[in-house]
């Protein structure tokens, strides 16, 4: 490949291979194509965590399954650049890759899909509703109790199969997966962060890179969309400071309320109970404001709410169940 600006760079993207994963991955193809002129293919791969759909991602892993063999596409040099749902990145990557941007996110809220009610009030006691994301599980149990929540894994279009089928009265989603691959009418009603707080990083698209690529950092730098990568970053640090795990029972969302150069960041923490059902303990909660406008004052915000949540008792073990 040559580094020569006067010749259009030919990169590769490694992508995973369900229909979302692709729509992103030719997202950023027909970014750096029409921005940058560059000759762009894909290298489709099946990744562990596309494999095991038997066993919930914090049993087996956790989400950084989803991105481990893209690495090793980059590390051999058999792709240049790997595009990733932000909230499936590890908090941490590995020595030797880093994120070279962040693009602009899509709606970062949670979606109700359903073939019967339109609302979460809408179902009926003890309703069976699909998802395998702790952080749904404990949020779904504060606002409804009663309801019975089943695991859900695969990718978009199979969990939709599978509410189609009958085994959900519903299930949940985030939206910007919903909307990406024009599947929004599927959406019954979408959950305001004030109801279900968002993940960390949720509706964001990541590039990751060796770092060893200094053209390549350079060059799509250009493509970051910087209040979107300031806002993951304090998320993200929520996380990391919480134990770095994708599969946490932990939202952590930045919201638009903060002025001008200032950033308020939410979280909220639950117990998973001992049978991945929910517990009687409430949610812990966590805020604060405070300006950014660096990565080192992001990262800051994002030490200070998980300190307030373990303050108010958070507490996470890997061997904590899950769904």
């Amino acid at each position: 490949m040559s580094a020569d600006s006067s010749l259009p760079l030919r990169v590769v993207i490694a992508t995973r291979e369900s229909r979302l994963a692709l729509w992103q991955a030719e997202h950023v193809k027909a970014l750096l194509e029409s921005r940058l002129g560059w000759q762009v293919t894909l290298l489709g791969m099946t990744t562990v965590g596309d494999q095991i759909l038997d066993r919930s991602l914090s049993k087996v892993g956790g989400k950084g399954l989803f991105v481990k063999e893209l690495e090793v596409a980059l590390a051999e040099g058999r792709a240049d650049l790997a595009v990733h749902s932000l909230k499936d990145v590890p908090m941490d990557l590995p020595e030797g890759f880093a994120l070279a941007c962040v693009l602009e996110r899509e709606d970062p809220r949670d979606a109700l899909v359903s073939n019967q009610y339109a609302s979460l009030s809408d179902l009926p006691r003890a309703a069976v509703v699909g998802t395998s994301s702790l952080r749904r599980l404990v949020l779904l149990k504060s606002l409804r109790p009663d309801l019975v929540i089943e695991p859900l894994r695969g990718n978009l279009d199979t969990r939709l199969r599978k509410l189609d089928e009958g085994k959900y009265q519903a299930i949940v989603l985030a939206a910007a997966g919903l909307k990406r691959l024009g599947l929004a009418p599927r959406i019954r009603c979408t959950f305001e962060p004030d109801q279900m707080l968002p993940a960390a990083g949720q509706g964001a698209l990541g590039i990751e890179v060796r770092t060893g690529r200094a053209d390549l950092m350079q060059a799509l730098a250009t493509l970051a969309h910087q209040p979107t990568w300031l806002a993951v970053t304090a998320e993200r640090t929520v996380s990391r400071a919480m134990g770095g795990s994708c599969s946490m029972p932990l939202a952590a969302y930045t919201g638009d309320s903060a002025g001008p150069g200032d950033m308020q960041l939410e979280a909220a923490w639950g117990d998973p109970g001992p049978d991945g059902q929910g517990s009687d303990q409430p949610l812990v909660r966590a805020v604060h404001r405070a300006p950014v406008r660096t990565f080192a004052e992001a990262e800051a915000l994002g030490e200070r709410v998980a300190a307030l949540l373990r303050e108010g008792g958070a507490v996470w073990t890997a061997a904590a169940p899950s769904p």
